[in-house]
């Protein structure tokens, strides 16, 4: 136990316990008492590893208090609380932060430096053109990326710490760890091994900025400008022509049919063979449900490819013969036109054309260029005024996503398969969604999959796809070959190491093997944090006492990746759910309620608001917003942030009065007063345990501080005099229930305000309150209705003085307060401390029909 100092302050109660909980290991997992209890008497929690590319920001805060506040109930609970942090330090923001923090650029191509020192450190994170970075090897970019993941973490963790998280910190792992490499690559082995992984040549999103295949689940639609431009198809035997309209005619020499609803106006010509207008490319009419008959003209070039329908159309249409339609591609992987023009283009001075003017040009200039040309040729013959409409880009990209076709990794994810989507609804319907209406977007994600989980990325730093390729005589991948290393082997690097029976000097010879340069999506190594951290496939024993986890909290913008893709990861592999329960926390938003993000600039980055306010402040704020709500921040008036503060002051200070009264010896609890405190302390207890049992910090949070503000303007007002009494034969129950009041309230405050309560706690208690019993029920009878009656009086006194235009202080001659019966006998077992409180000499009681001060007589100036 510590003195209690003269000035009870909030400053420097962060830097002191986090330093005692770290001495004293308050937040260790302890395995051998976790060993003994089993899976039962352990609280294990999925904890979201941050992206480790850049700082922190004030919805970090806002959602990991949360769950901190959920683990610090557990664990008071008599849980062994299993609390890890991991980072998610790969992935394409990693690899773009590296870029522009250093200079550089990853070229496979180029050799390792081993002294290669970055052309500067410090970028400031925003876009840089990657002509003006220096290529450096895949080794010595890794690297670097290493380095800074590395200083990044440092600085979450401290403040993290600062939070006052109570997390095992020597239960932490990294997305780009050996052992995290060897987890991931063992759980792909095993979707290849039962048939849920496998490759395709195939339409595929692209990002040209990071040159990189995207996932379904990481795209999102943005508005941009664009306008109808009208062309002419004449038919093929000179009779006339149909007019279509788009939005993307530098596709026109890609365009492989034209496409119209089959009850639509052009039905007739369903079947009937256009040429491209310029390129001479002859092509069919075809009919589709999804083309619209109403919209344009009815009907539309199907292109490869301008839009995700065009993959449709392409993989569904057939020609009259009965053939796939033509996979005709013109836009690279860097997002420029290809050097040469798709065969089909059949005229000569079309294929010159091609090269000179659209060869290596982006998608806007090849735009102008074909606009004007078919102007010039008359096939163009008006462009509409621009509008705005949705396209489709990568979430962390700058520019739209074009469609080309690669080989990739796909993981069946139940898009194609009844029986895999109706186990992946089943579990999220077995899982206790906090709160429940977020379980509707999860159903929603899956019963919306239109393809398999795209697993491979183009990119350089994470998880290498643990495979290689035979050879054949030619010196071509033998996609049919694909050569994996035995899981003993794992992690590997196929780039570097060597598949069993081959040699190093066999690697890109006919007749030898090529290694997959692919590395696995981040959200594919993410997908298994619940493996990461509880041990899977590493340490068995505590795999068993962890999983399934209890809790996994998250934000609810990642339902549709992080909690889907670890739910399908553990369907797949373990055949349940990998959680009892999600927490979903809601956003942040400014004061004008648009959500906070970095894109919009307008993040709060939280190191300046924790330290101005203290941690506890912040953490009431965090608190004080449901699951699933959206909480408004506005860093230049954090009104819920100061009340915060008030709150965390005022339990050090009632606390150190409180603490100033002796308990005698034996002291028992006598007074109706003391008893009806204690009584409505209990019913607090009960509703605030149900709240943070039911993950409703907010509920837990409003009973209780509405109880706190109670117990110190009114309780303790009431019986200080009496406390201070020596000779009162009520000191000693006075003395009692403050103390007992004051253990309970720390203890449903500690999950809150976690470094004010573990102050106050060392006053006058051993060990910490973070592992101290959670508070039960104490059973002493009592009326409830006195200190409600005492309290409503209390106020009814201060008024009637405050009308007098009269101190508080000043004594009362006499007094009548008035009551209904059925408050009168309440009103009587505190009528001794209202008067000591109230300075009345002569208080006198009635019943009345309404609660009031009828009279009231201040005492002479004289006797004052």
């Amino acid at each position: 136990m510590s003195a209690i100092p003269d000035k009870p302050a909030l400053e420097g109660l962060e830097a002191k316990w986090n330093d005692a909980w770290a001495e004293q290991g308050t937040y260790l997992f302890d395995r051998i008492r976790a060993a003994q209890t089993g899976r039962d008497g352990v609280y294990s929690i999925d904890t979201p590893p941050p992206t480790a590319s850049g700082s922190l920001h004030i919805g970090h805060v806002f959602s990991y208090t949360h769950t901190d506040i959920k683990a610090r109930f557990e664990r008071m609970r008599g849980k062994t609380v299993f609390y890890p942090m991991g980072w998610d330090d790969n992935g394409l923001p990693t690899e773009r932060r590296v870029q522009n923090y250093y200079g550089v650029r990853c070229d496979p191509s180029l050799p390792y430096d081993p002294d290669f020192t970055p052309p500067f450190e410090g970028g400031d994170n925003k876009s840089s053109r990657a002509a003006d970075q220096l290529p450096i090897s895949r080794r010595n970019f890794i690297e670097l990326c290493e380095r800074l993941t590395v200083e990044d973490e440092k600085h979450f963790e401290a403040l993290f710490r600062q939070l006052g998280l109570s997390v095992d910190w020597t239960q932490t792992y990294r997305t780009i760890s050996d052992d995290t490499i060897r987890q991931s690559q063992l759980a792909f082995l095993r979707n290849i091994e039962r048939g849920e992984a496998y490759q395709a040549l195939a339409p595929t999103l692209w990002d040209i900025d990071f040159r990189s295949a995207i996932a379904q689940a990481e795209l999102e639609d943005r508005d941009q400008q664009a306008a109808y431009h009208t062309i002419d198809f004449p038919f093929s035997d000179g009779s006339g022509s149909i007019t279509i309209e788009t939005t993307r005619p530098e596709l026109l020499p890609a365009c492989i049919a034209i496409v119209t609803h089959p009850e639509g106006p052009h039905k007739h010509l369903i079947g009937t063979k256009v040429t491209t207008p310029f390129f001479g490319a002859e092509i069919e009419i075809h009919g589709h449900h999804l083309a619209l008959a109403d919209k344009g003209t009815g009907a539309a070039m199907v292109c490869t490819f301008g839009d995700v329908t065009d993959i449709v159309w392409w993989r569904e249409l057939r020609t009259v013969s009965g053939d796939h339609l033509p996979n005709m591609t013109t836009i690279g992987l860097d997002g420029r036109f290809l050097p040469d023009a798709p065969s089909s283009v059949a005229d000569a001075a079309a294929q010159q054309w091609y090269a000179e003017e659209l060869a290596g040009k982006t998608v806007f200039s090849a735009r102008k260029a074909i606009v004007e040309k078919l102007q010039e040729t008359g096939a163009m013959t008006a462009v509409g005024k621009p509008f705005n409409h949705a396209v489709k880009f990568f979430e962390k990209g700058d520019r739209p996503l074009e469609i080309v076709s690669t080989r990739q990794w796909y993981i069946r994810n139940g898009a194609r398969d009844a029986e895999l989507r109706d186990a992946l609804i089943g579990h999220g319907a077995e899982l206790a969604w906090h709160p429940d209406f977020m379980r509707v977007r999860y159903e929603n994600w899956v019963g919306g999959l239109t393809g398999d989980w795209l697993v491979s990325r183009q990119r350089f730093f994470g998880v290498p796809i643990p495979l290689w390729y035979a050879l054949d005589e030619n010196g071509d991948r033998d996609y049919d070959r694909v050569l994996t290393p035995d899981h003993s082997a794992l992690p590997i690097d196929p780039t570097t190491d060597v598949p069993a029976g081959y040699t190093a000097e066999q690697r890109g010879v006919p007749g030898g093997f090529d290694a997959e340069a692919d590395i696995l999506d981040t959200w594919a190594t993410s997908s298994l944090t619940p493996q990461l951290a509880g041990g899977w496939q590493r340490d068995e024993e505590l795999w068993e006492l962890t999983a399934p986890f209890d809790l996994r909290p998250q934000g609810q913008d990642i339902i549709r990746t992080w909690l889907f893709s670890t739910m399908l990861r553990s369907t797949l592999e373990d055949g349940r759910s990998p959680w009892r329960n999600a927490a979903i926390s809601g956003f942040i938003v400014d004061p004008d309620r648009k959500k906070m993000s970095k894109s919009k600039g307008n993040v709060v980055t939280p190191a300046d608001i924790l330290d101005t306010h203290g941690s506890d402040a912040v953490r009431y704020w965090s608190a004080s917003s449901r699951l699933g709500m959206d909480a408004a921040f506005d860093p230049q008036n954090p009104t819920q942030v100061k009340i915060g503060r008030r709150l965390a002051i005022k339990v050090l200070n009632a606390a150190k009065f409180v603490l100033s009264f002796p308990v005698p010896e034996g002291a028992q609890v006598t007074h109706a007063l003391d008893a009806s405190m204690l009584t409505a302390l209990d019913g607090v207890i009960a509703e605030a345990t149900r709240a943070y049992e039911n993950y409703d910090q907010a509920k837990a949070l409003e009973v209780t501080e509405a109880f706190f503000w109670t117990f110190c303007d009114d309780y303790l007002e009431l019986v200080k005099e009496r406390a201070y009494n020596q000779n009162d034969v009520g000191q000693a129950s006075a003395a009692l229930a403050l103390r007992l009041a004051l253990s309970t309230l720390l203890r449903l405050l500690a999950p809150i305000l976690s470094f004010a309560t573990e102050e106050v706690w060392s006053w006058f208690e051993e060990g910490s309150v973070h592992t101290a019993s959670w508070p039960e029920p104490l059973g002493i009878e009592g009326d409830a209705a006195v200190l409600s009656v005492a309290s409503e009086a209390l106020i009814s006194i201060r008024r009637a003085k405050t009308e007098a235009k009269a101190s508080q202080k000043t004594p009362v001659a006499s007094a009548m307060i008035t009551a209904p019966a059925e408050k009168y006998e309440a009103l009587q077992a505190a009528a001794a401390d209202l008067s000591a409180v109230g300075r009345i000499a002569e208080l006198g009681l009635a019943v009345g029909d309404e609660f009031a001060v009828t009279a009231i007589e201040l005492a002479p100036v004289e006797a004052v």
